[in-house]
């Protein structure tokens, strides 16, 4: 991705009963190149901001040299997704300064900003603007654009989400505006969590450099212009921004403000209006979903919010990202099963599986009480997929505490695993602990190997089950691997960070329709990717 702008294929394309007329007199509008970096939350953000430009006058297009104005929306999780960040702005720089470059106008979004904004200034003038997180709507000053004008034409590559006017709040601003505040007012109310953890000094940015001191408060929803950047058939849907919980290891909070839902009723206004316009898979994201609608005094919100988004026409498959391990509820679980089209996938980062370590990670729990989640899962919804995450080279992390985790993977079996490698996080607790007890990088390197290698044993040995079996595949497209194959997912596989299903035989088919559903038999397996022809 840091080397093109956000691209979106054919099939994106705005159906015509979508589409609406530009006059044939109207101010050029400049164009704007947007690269977005990090999680689906930050996609969406993305989307989000160039919706808002679109409405405000801008062209958006898919290649850097051809944009006025570039947008590089930022993540700084950890240090090589900050590094990315910053080697990707320089690359931007580089059409602004060249000779003949086109663009004008350099704008920097995201987590960098809030965490390093003078920095960024200071160190890299060629940007002439920075936006928060929690500032999407001051993308429009920054690019120089200020009252929406009209729709973007007919022929744009956008898909566009047109959200509808307010009419019972703040007549005087702008419909996004109003969106917004609406959201805003809705989650006013707080988790007791959120405000114990902020009395305990969890959002402090008092030793922050360059972010401002107020957290972000911002929430999109279903009135604010939206443009989709995946493919036609598949969208996410951010459904909470910020989190509450003290995990150590991690500044998201301080990057995203508290916990705060969005209304039930604007999430399931958003959906419908994406089935409406093709998509048939939703994807919803949050840093914790399983909190959704604490704060709106909602109990088992998340329940709720997928018993109504399972009944919506046309909607085939429905998923949630992330499960937090403490609010995997019965009848979260009962409600994945109910429903044919809620995807049978827990994803559920656990992070370690040494109590001593995930006590110093503020995250609690011990083997025993994950292997009974997972027992519970398995025994509530048949079928269920699993995934998780863990951190290796955790502050403290001893030889032994690494052997209770390999133990409790060996015994877990979980279906998708990812090791992230400890990064030293400045802001975080885990910054501060003793050096003395930091594990060294060579350490840390051979143990996520040694992870990754088991893990890798128990996912050939799990794919090799799917051979036989006949199922729904998503298909995306040729393979990125070989133009011999196509590839394509199915309802146990989340977009871009699980295995593949790699297509041989287009059986009844002369040729296939990315974004189509087609029926498919496992023929073969690999570690984590299996192979399929299609039968109808």
């Amino acid at each position: 991705m840091a080397s093109s702008v956000l691209d979106v294929s054919s099939e994106n394309d705005v159906s015509s009963e979508n589409r609406v007329d530009a006059p044939s007199a109207r101010p050029a509008r400049p164009t704007i190149g947007f690269v977005s970096l990090g999680c689906p939350k930050n996609l969406v953000d993305s989307e989000v901001m160039m919706g808002l430009l679109d409405r405000a006058g801008g062209e958006l297009t898919a290649r850097a040299e051809d944009a006025e104005i570039l947008v590089v929306n930022t993540c700084s999780f950890i240090d090589s997704a900050k590094q990315e960040s910053v080697n990707t702005i320089l690359e931007m720089v580089r059409h602004k300064v060249a000779n003949g470059g086109k663009a004008r106008r350099l704008i920097v979004a995201g987590c960098l900003v809030e965490r390093y904004r003078d920095e960024i200034r200071k160190n890299i003038p060629e940007v002439d603007a920075v936006v928060g997180t929690g500032e999407l709507e001051a993308i429009l000053e920054a690019a120089g654009l200020s009252a929406p004008v009209e729709p973007a034409p007919a022929n744009s590559p956008f898909n566009i989400l047109v959200g509808r006017v307010a009419s019972s709040v703040h007549q005087h601003s702008h419909p996004t505006e109003a969106g917004a505040q609406l959201e805003a007012e809705a989650a006013k109310p707080s988790r007791a969590e959120g405000d114990l953890r902020e009395r305990q000094g969890r959002f402090s940015r008092e030793h922050w450099d360059g972010a401002t001191a107020a957290l972000p408060v911002y929430l999109y929803s279903d009135e604010t212009p939206r443009i989709l950047t995946t493919p036609r058939s598949s969208a996410y849907i951010k459904i909470a921004e910020g989190c509450d919980h003290p995990c150590s290891f991690c500044i998201i909070p301080q990057l995203r403000g508290k916990f705060r839902s969005r209304r039930l009723e604007s999430i399931v206004a958003e959906a419908e209006r994406l089935v409406a316009q093709g998509v048939r898979e939703i994807t919803l994201i949050g840093q914790d979903t399983t909190c959704y609608g604490e704060d709106l005094g909602l109990k088992d919100g998340l329940s709720t919010l997928l018993e109504s988004l399972a009944v919506l026409p046309g909607l085939k498959w429905l998923r949630f990202l992330y499960a937090y391990p403490n609010k995997v509820t019965t009848r979260l679980l009962e409600t994945m099963a109910r429903h044919e089209n809620i995807a049978k996938y827990l994803d559920v980062p656990l992070q370690h599986a040494s109590p001593s370590v995930l006590k110093r990670m503020k995250r609690g729990g011990t083997p025993e009480v994950f292997l009974r989640l997972i027992e519970k899962a398995r025994a509530i919804v048949p079928g269920i997929v699993l995934r998780t995450s863990f951190i290796v080279g955790f502050p403290g992390e001893t030889d032994e505490d690494f052997r209770q985790l390999c133990d409790f993977v060996s015994a877990a079996k979980i279906d998708w695993l990812g090791v992230f490698s400890y990064s030293d996080e400045e802001g975080a607790a885990a910054f501060e602990i003793d050096s003395e007890l930091k594990v060294p990088k060579r350490t840390i390197a051979a143990r996520r190997r040694k992870l990754m290698k088991l893990q890798q044993k128990i996912s050939a040995k799990a794919k090799a089950a799917w051979v036989g079996r006949e199922v729904d595949v998503l298909v995306e497209g040729e393979s990125d691997e070989t133009e011999l194959l196509w590839q394509g997912r199915t309802a146990l596989q989340a977009p871009e960070i699980d295995g593949k299903v790699l297509i041989n035989d287009f059986g009844p088919h002369e040729t296939l329709v990315p974004g189509t559903f087609y029926r498919a038999e496992i023929t073969e397996s690999h570690d984590y990717d299996v192979v399929a022809r299609i039968i109808e």
